[in-house]
């Protein structure tokens, strides 16, 4: 996969990334999915991003260069994937947000659970990041041509099967038409809006 695929803003990208397959590489063995929901986040022009207020030892793989990941834990629980995009400098991230294991599943159900159909192995950020094996240390990790987290090619999706929606979770900036879905997909965890969301304009 060519790096100018990333080198765009987060919007752009996150509807191609759909269909694409991210697998990571551990000691226990490998899993890889196909990317089924995104979210873009636009760096310090965007409330929800991580990258709002600016640079941070936390947030500064957002920042650049493209093709990396950036990892951060939410909740304190859960490792979170995202691929870095856009312009050395500028923060720009599409969060991972689902998946289907297409490699792997047996290794994915024993870190999720047994008893996890395998539509949901991989449903929400948190629970993909915990399916792949992904922690701390993946964060900064080469997508394009390092070994232990890749991004590569995957089965092309019919643009009549994306659909485009408002963030989940977030409070700020929620309104913001930034998801990215494969339409009837069982994959793709369910839309919920913030408590403390509140209306906003913007992208």
């Amino acid at each position: 996969m060519n790096i100018d695929f990333l080198a765009h803003p987060a919007e752009e990208v996150a509807p191609k990334l759909l269909g694409r397959v991210l697998t990571c590489n551990t000691p226990e063995g490998t899993v890889s999915i196909a990317i089924t929901e995104t979210e873009a986040y636009s760096g310090e022009a965007d409330p929800a991003s991580h990258a709002y207020r600016g640079r941070t030892a936390r947030n500064a793989t957002m920042f650049g260069p493209a093709g990396h990941l950036y990892v951060y834990r939410s909740h304190g629980l859960h490792w979170c994937a995202n691929v870095v995009t856009g312009t050395d400098g500028i923060a720009s991230g599409v969060l991972i947000r689902a998946g289907r294991v297409i490699e792997g599943e047996v290794l994915a159900r024993q870190r999720r659970g047994e008893r996890v159909e395998s539509a949901r192995l991989a449903r929400g950020p948190g629970n993909l990041g915990q399916a792949l094996g992904i922690t701390a240390e993946h964060n900064g990790a080469d997508l394009l041509t390092g070994t232990s987290v890749v991004l590569s090619e995957g089965e092309p999706v019919p643009a009549a099967l994306i659909r485009v929606g408002p963030r989940v979770g977030v409070s700020k900036a929620h309104d913001w038409q930034h998801r990215f879905y494969l339409a009837g997909d069982p994959t793709v965890s369910a839309y919920r809006l913030s408590p403390r969301a509140k209306p906003t304009t913007g992208a």
